[in-house]
């Protein structure tokens, strides 16, 4: 494909992501919308060993690269479009892209930050046709762009004998947020997830390249802003309280604001109750299935049925408009979110129609 033509395919794809993005305010508004699960969970059914990492194309590479579940994209697209696949038929209205670790500053780890624009790009497609394979006039379907972390921060120092040691820094995450959303958006992404945010300025650098990026394009996709709550003081990691998370980040305008992974439904609920009565937008929850426990067969304790229950007081209570899966939930554990959340009304909050009305 020439310049001229992936420009010109990649404007295409951008408009009609911006067309389907329209509708998502209106489907919030009218129910509690439904996230896929874990794909690190499901990857880890597979039993894929290192030869099934690599594929042909990288066989004779010298890094081990078991664990770039990433890669997998490009090496075993099948096993991806399943799992796709095995979430929409779930009840999922919304997946993420296999994308969490796919920036060149989290590819470093195997070597492989050549490959972050190519993963992004096969894996918005990936989920983009698994999407339109499941989407109904009444029931459509929809692909959030995943942004992880990365395994560096801006904030905290990795040396406790220099406080003021950096292993990133801002400019660095810009610019691979910047590369890994230009190719999302090539692919087809509907709206953009920044998740499992432990650092604000991580954060930061991410919702600035996408700023960036919008006013490149002359389109601008939902965002959908989730971070994590990694201990009982009920702060992220890099210190703040999800008060000052939500005041730190609420610039971006976000169409959904939330919390995902870490503590699981239970430890959760005081401050997703939080942000439901600070966030003057639509409050996300996609909890791990509980707690870590490594002689479970995903990792985690909380069946289906546990999960579910949980996700469903916490939508009669009035506090969340989408809900889904973290760590260690499968398509078993979305189905019966689904299920248990079918009928429940979304949240509302103070200024909601004007809110609304100006989102559309």
């Amino acid at each position: 494909m020439t310049s001229s033509a992936a420009s010109s395919a990649a404007a295409v794809a951008a408009d009609t992501s911006y067309t389907r993005a329209q509708a998502l305010p209106a489907l919030l508004a009218s129910r509690i919308l439904i996230l896929d699960g874990a794909m690190g969970t499901m990857i880890q059914r597979y039993k894929l060993d290192e030869a099934s990492y690599r594929g042909e194309r990288f066989k004779d590479i010298s890094r081990d690269v078991k664990g770039n579940n990433e890669l997998l994209s490009i090496t075993q697209p099948s096993i991806i479009s399943e799992i796709h696949e095995q979430y929409l038929a779930a009840g999922a209205d919304i997946v993420e892209t296999n994308t969490f670790g796919a920036t060149f500053v989290a590819q470093a780890d195997y070597g492989m930050e050549a490959l972050a624009p190519e993963m992004n790009l096969v894996s918005a497609r990936l989920a983009r046709a698994a999407c339109d394979k499941y989407s109904t006039p009444t029931k459509p379907r929809f692909v959030a762009g995943a942004i992880g972390p990365t395994p560096k921060t801006a904030s905290i120092s990795p040396d406790v004998n220099d406080p003021g040691a950096r292993n990133t820094s801002f400019d660095e995450l810009r610019a691979a947020y910047y590369e890994q959303a230009k190719a999302l958006l090539e692919g087809g992404v509907d709206l953009f997830l920044v998740e499992t945010i432990f650092d604000t300025l991580n954060a930061k650098a991410a919702l600035f390249a996408l700023d960036e990026l919008f006013d490149a394009t002359g389109e601008r996709l939902p965002i959908m802003i989730s971070g994590t709550v990694t201990d009982a003081s009920g702060r992220i990691l890099s210190g703040q309280t999800v008060e000052a998370f939500w005041n730190s980040l609420r610039h971006a305008r976000p169409l959904m604001f939330g919390l995902n992974c870490a503590l699981g439904a239970a430890l959760m609920r005081p401050y997703i109750a939080e942000l439901s009565k600070l966030c003057d937008t639509y409050v996300s929850c996609y909890p791990n299935a509980g707690l870590p426990n490594p002689m479970s067969d995903t990792g985690f304790d909380e069946t289906p049925a546990d999960t579910s229950a949980l996700l469903k007081e916490f939508a009669e209570a009035g506090l969340v408009n989408l809900a889904g899966g973290c760590c260690g939930t499968t398509p078993e554990h979305i189905a019966a979110i689904a299920k248990a959340l079918a009928g429940v009304k979304p949240r509302r909050w103070a200024h909601y129609r004007e809110t609304v009305e100006s989102a559309e």
